[in-house]
Protein backbone atom coordinates (compact mmCIF):
# COMPACT_ATOMS: atom_id res chain seq x y z
CA UNK A 1 0.00 0.00 0.00
CA UNK A 2 1.33 3.32 -0.94
CA UNK A 3 1.72 5.79 2.14
CA UNK A 4 -0.34 8.21 -0.48
CA UNK A 5 -3.57 5.38 -0.32
CA UNK A 6 -2.58 5.09 3.37
CA UNK A 7 -3.29 8.81 4.10
CA UNK A 8 -6.31 9.28 2.53
CA UNK A 9 -7.57 5.92 4.39
CA UNK A 10 -7.02 7.62 7.69
CA UNK A 11 -9.19 10.44 7.09
CA UNK A 12 -12.06 7.79 6.92
CA UNK A 13 -13.84 5.92 10.32
CA UNK A 14 -12.10 2.85 10.78
CA UNK A 15 -13.79 -0.11 9.35
CA UNK A 16 -12.61 -2.97 12.03
CA UNK A 17 -12.80 -3.05 15.83
CA UNK A 18 -10.28 -2.11 17.81
CA UNK A 19 -9.64 -5.13 18.13
CA UNK A 20 -8.97 -6.56 14.99
CA UNK A 21 -7.28 -3.17 13.88
CA UNK A 22 -5.01 -4.08 16.79
CA UNK A 23 -4.51 -7.71 15.54
CA UNK A 24 -3.79 -6.52 11.60
CA UNK A 25 -1.29 -3.66 12.52
CA UNK A 26 0.68 -6.39 15.33
CA UNK A 27 1.19 -8.81 11.77
CA UNK A 28 3.36 -5.58 10.30
CA UNK A 29 6.59 -6.55 10.26
CA UNK A 30 9.38 -4.07 12.37
CA UNK A 31 12.42 -6.47 10.75
CA UNK A 32 13.40 -8.21 7.71
CA UNK A 33 10.90 -5.27 5.66
CA UNK A 34 11.41 -4.83 1.84
CA UNK A 35 13.33 -1.88 2.46
CA UNK A 36 15.59 -3.71 4.65
CA UNK A 37 16.38 -6.69 2.62
CA UNK A 38 16.81 -4.27 -0.39
CA UNK A 39 19.83 -2.41 0.91
CA UNK A 40 20.81 -5.86 2.50
CA UNK A 41 21.13 -7.00 -1.03
CA UNK A 42 22.91 -3.87 -2.13
CA UNK A 43 25.40 -3.84 1.00
CA UNK A 44 26.02 -7.76 -0.03
CA UNK A 45 26.61 -6.40 -4.10
CA UNK A 46 29.68 -4.08 -3.00
CA UNK A 47 31.26 -6.63 -0.96
CA UNK A 48 30.29 -4.31 2.16
CA UNK A 49 31.08 -6.36 5.50
CA UNK A 50 27.97 -5.68 7.86
CA UNK A 51 25.95 -7.26 11.04
CA UNK A 52 22.39 -7.54 10.43
CA UNK A 53 19.92 -6.24 13.16
CA UNK A 54 23.27 -6.07 15.57
CA UNK A 55 22.79 -6.43 19.45
CA UNK A 56 23.51 -2.54 19.79
CA UNK A 57 21.83 0.66 21.33
CA UNK A 58 18.97 1.26 19.14
CA UNK A 59 18.83 -1.62 17.25
CA UNK A 60 20.52 -0.44 13.67
CA UNK A 61 19.26 -2.03 10.93
CA UNK A 62 22.75 -2.98 9.50
CA UNK A 63 26.40 -2.67 11.61
CA UNK A 64 28.97 -1.65 8.96
CA UNK A 65 32.57 -1.92 10.82
CA UNK A 66 34.48 0.30 12.18
CA UNK A 67 31.38 3.03 12.78
CA UNK A 68 28.72 3.13 10.78
CA UNK A 69 25.18 2.54 12.08
CA UNK A 70 22.50 2.04 9.23
CA UNK A 71 18.64 2.91 9.76
CA UNK A 72 16.16 2.03 7.05
CA UNK A 73 13.06 4.01 8.32
CA UNK A 74 10.03 3.89 6.67
CA UNK A 75 8.20 7.47 5.58
CA UNK A 76 4.83 7.05 7.19
CA UNK A 77 6.22 4.85 10.62
CA UNK A 78 9.11 7.18 11.30
CA UNK A 79 7.45 10.73 10.33
CA UNK A 80 8.64 11.95 7.14
CA UNK A 81 7.71 15.24 6.00
CA UNK A 82 6.39 15.56 9.73
CA UNK A 83 4.52 18.74 9.29
CA UNK A 84 2.60 18.09 6.59
CA UNK A 85 1.26 14.14 7.73
CA UNK A 86 0.58 15.58 11.18
CA UNK A 87 -2.08 17.46 9.79
CA UNK A 88 -3.53 14.22 7.81
CA UNK A 89 -3.50 11.88 10.74
CA UNK A 90 -6.32 12.54 13.46
CA UNK A 91 -5.29 13.52 16.76
CA UNK A 92 -4.33 10.39 19.28
CA UNK A 93 -3.19 7.03 18.63
CA UNK A 94 -1.30 7.56 15.07
CA UNK A 95 0.04 11.32 15.83
CA UNK A 96 1.03 9.93 19.22
CA UNK A 97 2.55 6.87 18.40
CA UNK A 98 4.63 8.76 14.92
CA UNK A 99 5.46 11.54 17.67
CA UNK A 100 7.25 8.83 19.81
CA UNK A 101 9.15 7.00 17.00
CA UNK A 102 10.50 10.56 15.77
CA UNK A 103 11.66 11.62 19.53
CA UNK A 104 13.50 8.12 19.88
CA UNK A 105 15.09 8.40 16.74
CA UNK A 106 16.94 11.34 17.77
CA UNK A 107 17.84 9.92 21.24
CA UNK A 108 19.38 7.28 19.65
CA UNK A 109 21.18 9.22 16.90
CA UNK A 110 22.16 11.18 19.75
CA UNK A 111 23.45 8.30 22.06
CA UNK A 112 25.34 6.60 18.75
CA UNK A 113 27.16 9.29 17.83
CA UNK A 114 28.35 9.67 21.59
CA UNK A 115 29.50 6.54 21.33
CA UNK A 116 31.47 7.40 18.07
CA UNK A 117 29.00 5.85 15.57
CA UNK A 118 28.43 7.73 11.93
CA UNK A 119 24.67 7.27 11.92
CA UNK A 120 22.90 6.90 8.26
CA UNK A 121 19.11 7.04 7.59
CA UNK A 122 18.06 6.56 4.41
CA UNK A 123 13.68 6.95 3.94
CA UNK A 124 12.40 3.90 2.31
CA UNK A 125 11.94 6.07 -1.32
CA UNK A 126 15.50 6.83 -1.06
CA UNK A 127 16.14 2.93 -0.79
CA UNK A 128 13.67 2.57 -3.31
CA UNK A 129 14.54 4.92 -6.08
CA UNK A 130 18.42 6.36 -5.17
CA UNK A 131 20.14 3.68 -3.64
CA UNK A 132 23.41 4.05 -5.25
CA UNK A 133 23.47 7.53 -3.51
CA UNK A 134 23.05 5.34 -0.30
CA UNK A 135 25.41 3.05 -1.12
CA UNK A 136 27.86 5.97 -2.00
CA UNK A 137 27.41 7.87 0.84
CA UNK A 138 27.96 4.72 3.24
CA UNK A 139 31.61 4.10 0.75
CA UNK A 140 32.61 7.63 1.06
CA UNK A 141 32.35 7.74 4.82
CA UNK A 142 34.30 3.85 4.83
CA UNK A 143 36.86 5.02 3.20
CA UNK A 144 37.40 8.00 5.38
CA UNK A 145 37.15 6.16 8.08
CA UNK A 146 39.98 3.89 7.08
CA UNK A 147 41.85 6.10 6.44
CA UNK A 148 41.38 8.53 10.08
CA UNK A 149 41.58 4.92 11.56
CA UNK A 150 45.00 4.13 10.24
CA UNK A 151 46.42 7.43 10.97
CA UNK A 152 45.00 6.88 14.67
CA UNK A 153 46.52 3.77 14.83
CA UNK A 154 49.92 5.31 14.07
CA UNK A 155 49.69 7.83 16.90
CA UNK A 156 48.28 5.27 19.13
CA UNK A 157 50.90 3.24 19.29
CA UNK A 158 53.30 5.64 19.78
CA UNK A 159 51.47 6.94 22.76
CA UNK A 160 50.99 3.01 24.09
CA UNK A 161 54.33 2.24 23.14
CA UNK A 162 56.76 4.01 25.26
CA UNK A 163 60.26 4.00 25.75
CA UNK A 164 60.96 1.75 28.79
CA UNK A 165 64.46 1.79 30.76
CA UNK A 166 65.92 -2.15 31.94
CA UNK A 167 62.77 -4.85 32.56
CA UNK A 168 60.01 -2.63 34.11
Amino acid sequence: MTVHRLFSRLHMPDKYTKEKRSEIMSKIRSKGTQIELTMKRALEEQGIEFDYQPKVFGTPDFLIPPNIAVFCDSSFWHGRNWNKLKKKLPKGYWRAHIEENRKRDKLVNVQLQKEGYVVFRFWDYQIVKHMNRCIGKIQKTLKASVKANLLTKKKHFKLTEPYRLGNT
